[in-house]
């Protein structure tokens, strides 16, 4: 990890067991014992899980903060954030479990195809046809590449 915290980059195809874990790429997972939270979320209109350090959920606190926004919008939109947050510990397996409620509320099945996704300070899991359109849109958007960087 460098001083920002854990960085998360690529892709890949993954298989969500029976029991809805999924296993996480040994360079992105936590010390042993670590919690990490997944975050319900959306990307494109397509649901999806966001997986957050305690650090990167700490960044997103700050965020709010020290916004712009009302007292009273700050608090909703904190709480908003902790109501979708699940705290979880990937096992001695190497797998993450991710609870059947929000595997059926961000379109994950048991035994079946899941993509992981680095997204720099966090890391994503989705259904595996909802990525490949995500991918699609982000390859595709009709903004130009202003910055060069894809």
């Amino acid at each position: 990890m460098n001083a920002f915290g854990q960085i998360y980059r690529g892709f890949a195809p993954y298989k969500m067991d029976a029991k809805h874990r999924v296993s996480v790429r040994a360079e992105w997972r936590p010390p042993q014992g670590e919690r990490l939270l997944l975050l319900l979320s959306r990307t494109h209109e397509m649901p999806m899980i966001k997986v957050l350090t305690q650090q990167a959920y700490e960044q997103r606190v700050a965020t709010v903060e020290s916004s712009n926004l009302s007292p009273a919008k700050k608090s909703e939109k904190l709480g908003t954030l902790a109501m979708l947050c699940r705290e979880v510990t990937i096992n001695d397996q190497n797998k993450l479990l991710v609870p059947k409620d929000l595997c059926e509320k961000s379109g994950l099945a048991a035994e079946s195809d899941v993509t992981l996704v680095g997204r720099g300070p966090h890391f994503e899991i989705w259904n595996s046809d909802n990525f490949d359109r995500a991918l699609e849109i982000e390859q595709n958007q009709d903004d130009e590449d202003e910055l060069g960087i894809l």
